[in-house]
């Protein structure tokens, strides 16, 4: 089955969490007949090109039950919802500025019975809330992601990691992020073992405050 490439890399999963992660293919393909969220191809390969995709935030951190997460421009619900999945006490907040998509995420979460997700059909820059960290897949070039997100992270952090961003990108970085001196880059290849990651990353970057 194609979601035991999840348990492969996530070996520690209740039966509750394995049984939501299984349901993802059929509520995915079922709701992308009606509104195209995800590429016909991709569809395919959902946990390998998404589930699996998003869940590389979660070998570089774990959020801490109580912590807050935003998900920036989650179209059809990644990373959100299979980090939503792998900790159930942490609550995920996933925006997008296309209805749309918001839907099938509402439809998705409500056939998987999770409850600690929240959906909001917005801009992020409308958003007023503060997050311990926000997590995104590629929506932008870091410069423009970091001016969307200003002022959305809070400036305790309750991890040892610094509040932040955890994102999800490809290729050759080096001239996007070369302003940025802090930032930590994970190759997803050091955990993962498909071709598909090859040259996939997450990329951390603590927030800066002045104090």
């Amino acid at each position: 089955m194609a979601v035991d490439l999840i348990y492969k890399y996530f070996p520690n999963l209740t039966q509750e969490q394995k049984e939501q992660f299984a349901k993802l293919q059929d509520l995915y393909q079922d709701w992308n007949q009606k509104i195209n969220v995800v590429s016909r191809k991709d569809i395919d390969e959902l946990y390998l090109r998404h589930v699996l995709h998003s869940l590389a935030i979660a070998k570089v951190q774990q959020f801490n039950p109580g912590s807050t997460v935003l998900d920036v421009g989650t179209g059809g619900g990644f990373p959100g919802i299979p980090l939503a999945i792998l900790f159930p006490e942490t609550h995920f907040t996933l925006v997008d500025a296309i209805g749309k998509k918001i839907k099938v995420v509402e439809e998705v979460v409500a056939g998987l019975g999770i409850t600690n997700v929240t959906a909001k059909n917005m801009r992020v820059e409308d958003l007023k809330e503060q997050f311990d960290f926000i997590v995104s897949r590629a929506v932008a070039a870091m410069p423009t992601f970091v001016h969307w997100v200003k002022g959305k992270i809070k400036k305790t952090s309750e991890h040892d990691r610094r509040n932040g961003i955890l994102y999800l990108k490809g290729g050759d970085l080096s001239e996007e992020l070369k302003d940025y001196k802090t930032i930590e880059i994970t190759d997803l290849p050091s955990f993962y073992e498909e071709e598909f990651f090859d040259t996939k990353k997450v990329v951390y970057l603590p927030m800066k405050f002045k104090g």
